[in-house]
């Protein structure tokens, strides 16, 4: 490889490992971030709160009735009395009551895991988003690097009586331009860095190095073990079927309470004169269930459970579909980036190079160079968005399919 190929190599190393100068912080890779917003992230830490509720939830679902303590004082005799009247649930209430609080409990469970797979995604989106600007900014750098070199070419030219001076402006001009964009770019850095560490729950100035880059595409995957997984883990989907299992769950109490409660109430009456001083007295109640057993509502009940069952046909489907989507969208993305890593980038930058040495050798003028230069700048700019949008379209097809994907 000729000194040029060598520098296309060099200029491509800079664009895809992010800056070249030394960075401050520790080492990050994509796996440690992910457990590091599973832990810290402020609003999974909210969300999981919940599970709390719905713990006091089964509490207060094994709670039992409490006995009601009766005093009479009358003027009619017996002059006094005292009671208790304790209510007795049967029919397996109880047990039924138990069984719906923990199934909306495992239903706050799913509702959180969600969460951390939204929170998944975008701390994977924000990682790479990280190192998209880092690499961007490597390749202004660069550019800049390059409009310098341009620069100085046209000076000596000019100091030798080649060119007019109006290309010694005009390359000035370029300088200045790639001065301001790679400021720009840096500041667009430090805003994404800020943007993972609020993910991450850590201080805004917290500095990474990270370990993973654009270049680093996500494996490739079979588009049937997606599907197979999203039936398996979708987040829509296991909701669905969660509703299924509580609603059934309240069926079953709402049939329980069909069966009416005991009622016993037992005490002494007292101060009876000529007939005792002191008496047991006894009583049982019952409602008699004639006209209310909840018809009304175990109707309700079934009617929601069939609405369930059209939402998971529909829900399955419509997952699939979205799978499928994402999938090819992921292919596509991913052949767009190869596509100008194997062949576009090269060939701009070899242009560029070209341009800038029949400059230097007075066989071109400085527009060509410069014409050069900008069309390598957005080529290598479609490169690297090209390669965000691959990792942010894995991102998305992760968190539809509900589990990770990344993983061997």
């Amino acid at each position: 490889m000729n000194w040029r190929g060598l520098a296309w190599a060099a200029a491509l190393a800079i664009l895809l490992c992010g800056p070249a100068m030394p960075q401050q912080g520790a080492r990050l890779s994509l796996q440690a971030a992910l457990d590091l917003a599973a832990k810290q992230n402020l609003d999974l830490i909210a969300a999981r709160q919940r599970r709390a509720v719905a713990l006091a939830g089964v509490l207060i679902a094994r709670q039992r009735p409490n006995p009601i303590f009766n005093f009479t004082a009358l003027r009619d005799t017996p002059h006094e009395g005292l009671f208790i009247d304790q209510p007795f649930e049967i029919g397996g209430k109880r047990g039924r009551r138990i069984e719906v609080a923990n199934q909306e409990g495992a239903l706050t469970d799913l509702e959180i895991t969600g969460l951390e797979r939204q929170v998944r995604r975008k701390t994977r989106e924000a990682y790479f988003q990280l190192s998209f600007t880092q690499a961007e900014s490597a390749r202004l750098r660069h550019l800049l690097e390059l409009a310098q070199r341009l620069d100085q070419i046209a000076r000596e030219r000019f100091e030798a009586g080649d060119v007019p001076q109006l290309e010694v402006i005009q390359a000035g001009l370029e300088v200045a331009r790639a001065q301001s964009e790679y400021k720009v770019a840096q500041q667009e850095e430090r805003v994404s860095l800020s943007q993972l560490n609020a993910l991450l729950n850590e201080p805004a100035t917290t500095s990474w190095q990270l370990v993973e880059m654009l270049r680093d595409l996500p494996p490739t995957v079979v588009l049937p073990e997606l599907v197979q997984s999203a039936y398996n883990s979708n987040p829509a989907l296991q909701h669905v079927a969660q509703e299924q299992k509580v609603e059934e769950s309240r069926r079953g109490l709402l049939k329980a309470e069909r069966i009416p409660n005991l009622d016993f109430e037992y005490g002494m009456d007292f101060n009876a004169p000529h007939d005792f001083r002191a008496g047991p007295r006894g009583q049982i109640t019952m409602a008699l269930p004639l006209f209310a057993r909840n018809q009304g509502e175990i109707a309700q009940s079934l009617a929601t459970q069939r609405v369930l069952n059209a939402e998971e046909a529909a829900t399955k489907r419509s997952v699939a579909a979205q799978v499928e989507t994402a999938y090819f969208d992921l292919d596509a993305r991913r052949t767009q980036a190869e596509t100008y890593r194997d062949s576009l980038v090269p060939i701009a930058q070899k242009l560029e190079g070209l341009a800038e040495e029949s400059y230097r050798a007075g066989k071109a003028d400085i527009l060509m160079v410069l014409t050069a230069q900008r069309n390598v700048q957005d080529v290598e700019r479609n490169y690297l968005q090209s390669l965000l949008s691959v990792q942010n379209a894995f991102a998305g097809l992760e968190e539809l399919v509900g589990t990770p994907i990344d993983q061997k």
